[in-house]
């Protein structure tokens, strides 16, 4: 049964930094794209950042690009966003999700798992 935990969510200053953590279990990742995801309230899930397990190479929102930074730890099965410099409309429940390299999506909001998520909130 796979699992996606995420943690390290919470409340932030704008400007401030937070590392989301996302523990992967149940299977074999190293087929898949991880992702991280999230959703304000009355908005829309919207990609945030992506990882090919295997080769590393990442994928970026334009939103977000240049602060935050995906990363993984084979060894420790985790998935990692690192996020600085954030600001007010990075407030959101974030999603950690996977889905698999070898098949086609139609959305960059598809995956076939997904993490419970952990709230994010930014105050000005």
């Amino acid at each position: 049964q796979v699992q996606l935990v995420e943690s390290g969510g919470g409340l932030v200053q704008a400007g401030g930094s937070l590392r989301l953590s996302c523990a992967a279990s149940g299977r074999t990742f190293s087929n898949y794209k991880m992702g991280w995801l999230r959703q304000a309230p009355g908005k829309e899930r919207e990609f945030v950042a992506r990882i090919n397990w295997s080769s590393g190479m990442t994928l970026y929102a334009d939103s977000v690009k240049g602060r935050f930074t995906i990363s993984r730890d084979n060894a420790k099965n985790t998935v990692y966003l690192q996020m600085n410099d954030l600001k007010p409309e990075d407030t959101a429940l974030y999603y950690c999700a996977a889905r698999s390299r070898d098949r086609a999506y139609m959305k960059d909001t598809e995956y076939d798992y997904w993490g419970q998520g952990t709230q994010v909130t930014v105050s000005s």
